[in-house]
């Protein structure tokens, strides 16, 4: 039987459009993060990020945590959840006090980041952060430790990611449904980054894009925090889809053919590289056909050629331009897909690299590659311990002046809901 939970555990759940996985890791007194046990199962009933079937969603939730807790030998209570379906928005607003030149105390930074909570306008979504960024002093920007230092205002950027209500409550339905409890619902690339990006990636600037089983997020980090993000409802799945409608293949086989077989990039050999392809049917009296590589690169490229140019078109919206050396990493089960990097790079014209999570010790080899940077991240997340304006209790507050993005137009509404 397994033993209670103990504290310190941290446990992840990413509930994809391809596949469940779960993640439970432990956190040392030193820092170091530990993985005790990991568990997967296809995912059946999600699409495009969004829960389709119920049922069948929490019973791959049930099945791919036992498998977790079995491995680690410690049952779990409650779990960290990622959130990727589209409807994702991410601004940034900044609040002032009036401080009249005393050395700025606690009770300031409090008073400060009540003044933030209650300043938050989700216009209709839900908000899953509410973090305070970095502070400002009279006008200095990047402050990280504003306390003991004297300021006549003191202000606070605080970086907010909402989503549409009812997608985040069916998947925190379906976990409560599978006899868990949750600790918290966190944007896919809000922990995605923390596994895969640097410190310094995240600072000066870079454009990470998760290619999912079903959606796509493209992000913007800059000055060590999430500035912008969009959705595009294309994934791996659709190149599997592509396969299998081709060749007349079976939806597995298709997945098989991409990894084993497939690529981004052609080449001349892939003329002469023969493929099997079952019936499409057990019960189909017609016999196996065979392919060329080449045929099924065609079909995969016909499929690149558009979501790249979705992608391409989705960083142009978030005004990803500047320096030629700001990077892209790619990362999420697309990614894996032979050549994917070189690919990207050729259409983008920028410097590309894979993202694989890192930073977990004893993560097993079948869970380091890219398809497992949301699940890794999440860990990352909690073991952050992050500040969420969310939990704070409004108090009394002397809101001086604001400035916004388009998102949080009023300085009025208190965050009613969270996770």
């Amino acid at each position: 039987m397994a033993a209670a939970k103990t504290s310190g555990l941290i446990t992840a759940l990413d509930i994809g459009s391809w596949k469940v996985s779960a993640l439970i890791a432990e956190v040392s007194d030193s820092g170091d993060v530990q993985v005790l046990g990991t568990g997967q199962r296809e995912s059946k009933g999600v699409r495009r990020g969004y829960i389709a079937d119920m049922d069948a969603t929490e019973r791959a939730i049930r099945e791919a945590m036992e498998q977790a807790e079995r491995i680690a030998g410690i049952s779990i209570e409650d779990v960290w959840v990622g959130f990727s379906a589209g409807g994702l928005v991410s601004d940034i607003a900044s609040v002032e006090v009036e401080l009249g030149g005393h050395r700025i105390e606690q009770d300031d930074i409090d008073e400060l980041l009540a003044a933030g909570r209650n300043s938050l306008d989700p216009d209709g979504r839900m908000i899953l952060h509410a973090q305070p960024t970095l502070y400002t002093l009279d006008g200095l920007q990047g402050v990280k430790r504003p306390l003991g230092l004297h300021a006549d205002t003191l202000g606070v950027d605080i970086h907010v990611v909402c989503a549409d209500g009812s997608p985040v409550r069916n998947i925190d339905l379906c976990v409560r449904s599978a006899h868990l409890e949750v600790k918290s619902i966190v944007a896919s690339p809000v922990a995605t980054g923390m596994a895969v990006l640097s410190e310094e990636e995240r600072e000066l600037g870079v454009a990470l894009v998760e290619i999912g089983g079903g959606v796509t997020n493209v992000s913007l980090f800059a000055g060590g925090m999430l500035v912008g993000l969009t959705s595009i409802p294309f994934g791996a799945a659709d190149i599997t889809d592509d396969i299998a409608s081709a060749f007349g293949a079976r939806r597995n086989q298709a997945e098989r053919m991409k990894c084993f077989y497939g690529s981004a990039t052609a080449s001349p050999r892939d003329n002469h590289d023969m493929i099997d392809v079952a019936p499409l049917s057990a019960d189909d009296e017609g016999e196996s056909h065979r392919i060329t590589r080449a045929q099924l690169i065609a079909v995969i490229r016909q499929r690149l050629e558009h979501l790249v140019g979705e992608i391409a078109k989705a960083l142009k919206d978030l005004g990803f331009a500047g320096p030629v050396g700001r990077q892209v990493v790619l990362t999420g089960g697309g990614a894996e897909l032979k050549g994917m990097a070189d690919y990207v790079q050729g259409v983008l014209g920028r410097a590309v690299r894979i993202g694989r999570p890192r930073g977990l010790l004893g993560l097993p080899d079948a869970h380091s590659g890219p398809g497992f940077a949301t699940l890794a991240g999440l860990v990352h997340y909690a073991a952050s311990d992050p500040i969420d304006l969310r939990v704070i209790m409004p108090e009394h507050q002397s809101i001086v002046r604001t400035a916004r993005g388009g998102l949080l137009s009023k300085l009025i509404s208190a965050v009613k809901t969270g996770y």
